[in-house]
């Protein structure tokens, strides 16, 4: 503890310190109310402050960052912050939009991602045990961990930057000396903000001792991750308070992890994400977000805010290439029916100051609150210097339908009491939180005594005390204020009747849209359903450039307006008379602007507005303005381009006679350090990674004399989850071994099967090639080196004779030598056509066939064909337009590989789903110029396939963020022949 201050740190900065409530950050407390991203699986820098935006917008201030130490750390000694794989232009946007940057940069991460993050070289070329301190993995993440430091240490808040904490998620509990290690490597350098941790299970584990943090905690996902009963609920976490206070009281409650979506797996049963935004939908977010703060949590971090795509090779196998997550945010960056409710909490938070420093009191169930149906559930916090109190309620049962009526006791500066005093109770709607407020300051001077109403906006704008509630149509609400100023508009359909200086309000059943309460030239109040509450935001005001931190709440302002309609508001500045909001629009809205009242003017994305004076003066008399906002006839006017004049041409000449694989890499390896070993052949390793080739698609090519007594191979086939192997004897097709998983159940990660060889397919006397095709990805689970996968061939064996040479190809290159440093090491595999570039812009394939997608494959054969073809954007700037490809949404014995102008943006996997739709974000798709889309089509098996593809647009935003640059190098024939 510092002396004097009554606050900890780590004795390396006193800028980000704490103690048992909160954050302190330069000197003021800061609740940290945070969302995840993952700035890897959106590969647009220009986007990533679209992103922050949102993030702001819906009352965050601080993002939770993992880096991926595959992409930046590809091979040995290299080590690449460029492109999407900076951090410097993520660190940069988030001091433009004043938002704070948590950053876990492992080199574990989990995250659903193959490796969990770790770079696919070491699982291979490191024999120790991987997370401990083996010396070899010590030394194989210095560069890395080394680069991150480099990355991120000017950018500290010690130095003007967001970044105010670094984390990285210490598992399992066992290999303490290993996160010392890593404690050590940031303490020698430039690091000098607090070291905290992820705790999966309890295990309360980095607290005290060996690699212990400077702040503890807790991973939590209540509601788990079966979004194929999204109506079934699991019940709150009770417990989170006495953990805390079993294992930290004298640290802030911390939440680097809490649930904001759920993941999806494969399989035709798989519900899709869509099921998982049900699941983790509005209702959740109101009852287990608040269900936190009950438990005085002051920092916490929803995971994930915005999922994201997995494009590429990212996914572990348990997962395919969206990661939408089921977020408020969806993976084509729109905002779905979960962010109202989050903006609404979030904006509470932030109106909230006195919130951030509370004493956990007790519940209902204890004792020290009284409620007057057992039904409810309260918990109280109160802030022990100004007395505000907080009463946190929900059902008892937290997964009931049901709805619950109650009184609750109070205790205020104005006596003990129970509320609603007027009204028949508080009401909660089924799977519905409460909060409800005494002794609450808000603006100036301004005081609420009570409010079963909730707050969404509370502060100060212009010269007026503002305070904004709302509440449900369907019921009733009270709130009990004390009015200053002679009103100028004074609420219908609400009851005011002064006592004792104390105004209590009535909020009748069926109120909806926005009233009026008090307008007087020292206060305004509203109220409105939570609907249109939802359709309100709080655009920050930020202070001039030469003030430090002058885009952050609490530090370079304090002072924000309130505007209702428009889709998104991004920011807003005054200049002068003049208001410039900026934000997008879908459709045609009402903009309800609540300003200081020396605002003259109001322009949208800088064109001036024209007020309806009529309209404000329902409302208020200052500072008031209302207008119709449409967007241009533009919007109405985009069509999404066919898809058509596909170029074709055969993908695997590698089962055609005469094919060479002299140039291919000699698969002769008899050790490895991955330590699941071979089951059974001539002890010979055919494991992929242990020759470069680590992901995506990979091939072998196995070399025998046969016989006329040669019938037969056997073959054991890793490649993880819902994987695919092919197999060819010469040019006969043998059959596919599958990999499966439906919806997490039945999953079979390896193969074992006898294959046949048809009459007429061999050479007797002469050499035959078998060529085995498969796909595969890396692990990340709890086994010990789990991630060390062994994906490839675990046992061959004819059943007379033996194999000659087996030669595998992966990626041209390898992980040493890949050529496409731009798009990284996990965006091709090892398909004859990647090897040569044709998923690339400006291949030439004027020569090929025209064919169509849906044709497939030449004569029904199972094989690899690549489809090519291009089309045109002209879309004008300022215009935001989420688009997919959409696959037919078949099963079919077919996996196919989409490109994007060469960005290998999904991976459809018909015989398994779910996934059929596959965004492609602008950057990668260039809306003002041509566009390659490729196809690799592998059909499964000899029958015809038919797939369909099409180019959707999803909605048309006139705004954005602008200025999306492209970076999609073509094709050069260098390294391809």
């Amino acid at each position: 503890m510092l002396a004097g201050t009554g606050f900890t740190g780590n004795g390396r900065t006193n800028d980000v310190l704490w103690d048992k409530y909160s954050l302190i950050i330069k000197g003021r407390r800061v609740f940290i109310h945070s969302g995840e991203f993952h700035t890897f699986r959106l590969p647009v820098p220009g986007l990533w402050l679209d992103i922050l935006q949102k993030v702001k917008a819906a009352g965050f201030n601080a993002i939770s960052v993992y880096s991926h130490m595959a992409l930046i750390n590809p091979s040995p000694g290299v080590v690449d912050f460029n492109d999407y794989r900076a951090l410097e232009p993520l660190y940069e946007a988030a001091k433009q939009t004043g938002i704070w940057v948590v950053f876990r940069p492992g080199p574990y991460i989990n995250a659903e991602t193959t490796a969990g993050g770790i770079a696919h070289w070491i699982t291979s070329e490191v024999a120790g045990e991987l997370r401990t301190n083996a010396t070899d993995w010590h030394a194989a993440w210095q560069d890395y961990v080394q680069g991150v430091i480099t990355e991120t240490v000017p950018y500290q808040v010690t130095q003007g930057g967001p970044v105010i904490d670094n984390e990285y998620p210490q598992e399992p509990a066992t290999h303490a000396e290993y996160f010392r290690e890593l404690e050590t490597v940031y303490w020698k350098s430039g690091i000098v903000v607090p070291l905290t941790t992820n705790d999966p299970g309890k295990d309360q584990a980095w607290i005290n001792g060996t690699g212990a943090v400077d702040i503890y905690g807790l991973d939590s996902y209540p509601q788990r991750f079966d979004c194929s009963n999204p109506d079934v609920w699991n019940p709150v976490v009770t417990n989170y308070h006495s953990h805390h206070e079993s294992v930290n009281p004298g640290q802030p409650w911390y939440f680097p992890e809490f649930q904001g979506g759920s993941f999806d797996a494969w399989g035709p049963t798989a519900p899709g994400y869509d099921q998982c935004r049900k699941l983790t939908g509005a209702s959740f977010e109101n009852v287990f977000n608040l269900n936190l703060l009950a438990s005085n949590a002051k920092l916490i971090n929803y995971y994930m805010l915005y999922g994201g795509t997995s494009w590429g090779a990212l996914p572990f196998p348990g997962v395919y290439t969206s990661y939408d997550y089921g977020s408020a945010i969806a993976e084509n960056r729109e905002l779905t029916v979960k962010y109202p409710e989050l903006k609404r909490q979030g904006l509470f938070l932030r109106s909230s100051p006195d919130f951030y420093k509370t004493d956990w009191v007790g519940n209902s169930t204890g004792g020290m609150v009284s409620v007057s149906n057992p039904a409810a559930f309260v918990t109280l916090l109160r802030n022990p210097d100004s007395a505000a109190s907080f009463y946190i309620a929900r059902q008892e049962n937290s997964t009931t339908t049901d709805v619950t009526t109650f009184k609750l006791n109070v205790a205020t500066s104005a006596g003990d009491f129970e509320i609603p005093r007027f009204t028949s109770g508080i009401t909660l709607g089924g799977r519905q939180s409460k909060i409800i407020v005494t002794d609450y300051s808000f603006g100036s001077s301004s005081k609420v005594l009570y409010s079963t109403a909730q707050v969404l906006f509370a502060g100060q704008i212009g010269g007026r005390d503002v305070l904004f509630l709302y509440g449900d149509p369907t019921s009733e609400s009270e709130a009990a204020l004390t009015l200053n100023g002679t009103p100028r508009i004074q609420g219908t359909g609400v009851s005011l009747v002064s006592s004792n200086g104390v105004t209590p309000v009535t909020f009748l059943q069926g109120i909806q849209g926005l009233i009026t309460i008090w307008d007087s030239s020292e206060q305004l109040i509203l109220y409105s359903d939570a609907d249109t509450a939802g359709t309100f935001w709080s655009p920050e005001i930020s202070a001039n450039d030469s003030v430090e931190f002058a885009n952050y709440w609490q530090f370079g302002t304090n002072s924000s307006i309130l505007v209702g309609g428009p889709y998104l508001v991004r920011n807003a500045t005054i200049t002068g008379s003049t208001l410039a909001l900026r934000g997008d629009l879908n459709d045609s809205v009402q903009l309800t602007v609540i300003a200081p009242d020396d605002v003259k003017t109001v322009t949208w994305n800088g064109i001036p507005i024209s007020a309806d004076v009529a309209a404000v003066s329902n409302f208020t008399t200052q500072g008031g303005f209302v207008a119709q906002l449409q967007p241009s006839s533009t919007v109405l006017g985009f069509a999404p381009p066919a898809l058509t004049n596909w170029r074709y041409a055969d993908s695997l000449p590698e089962i055609r006679s005469g094919f060479s694989d002299a140039n291919w890499t000699l698969a002769n390896h008899t050790t490895t350090n991955i330590p699941f070993k071979p089951y059974y052949g001539d002890g010979r390793v055919l494991y992929g990674c242990d020759y470069e080739y680590c992901e995506n698609i990979v091939l072998w090519r196995g070399h025998f004399n046969a016989t006329e007594n040669t019938q037969s191979v056997n073959l054991s086939i890793n490649g993880g989850e819902a994987f695919a192997a092919s197999v060819w004897v010469n040019d006969v097709f043998l059959n596919t071994s599958y990999g499966n998983s439906t919806n997490n159940q039945n999953i079979l990660e390896e193969t074992d099967d006898k294959f046949y060889f048809p009459r007429g397919s061999l050479l007797y006397g002469r050499e035959n090639v078998i060529t085995i095709l498969q796909v595969g990805s890396h692990v990340l689970g709890p086994v010990i080196d789990e991630e060390k996968s062994p994906r490839g061939v675990r046992g061959f064996m004819l059943n007379t004779g033996e194999f000659g040479e087996w030669k595998v190809q992966g990626k041209i290159g390898g992980y040493t030598n890949y050529l496409d440093k731009v798009r990284g090491v996990l965006n091709e595999g090892g398909l004859y056509g990647e090897r040569m570039g044709w998923h690339l812009p400006g291949f030439d394939t004027s020569s090929w066939a025209l064919r169509d997608l849906s044709e497939g494959l030449p004569n029904a054969a199972a094989g690899v064909g690549f489809f090519v073809t291009t089309f045109n954007l002209s879309i004008p700037d300022g215009f935001d337009v989420p688009m997919s490809f959409t696959f037919d949404d078949t099963s079919q014995p077919y996996r196919s590989q989409l490109y994007v102008n060469g960005w290998m943006m999904g991976k459809r996997v018909s015989n398994l789903g779910p996934q059929y739709q596959f965004p492609v974000q602008q950057g990668i798709l260039d809306y003002n110029g041509t566009n390659t889309v490729a196809v690799a089509l592998w059909a499964m098996e000899p029958k015809a396939v038919t797939p369909t593809l099409q180019l959707t647009i999803e909605n048309v935003y006139e705004g954005g963020v602008g200025g999306i640059e492209t970076n999609n190098p073509p094709w050069s024939s260098e390294g391809r022949s």
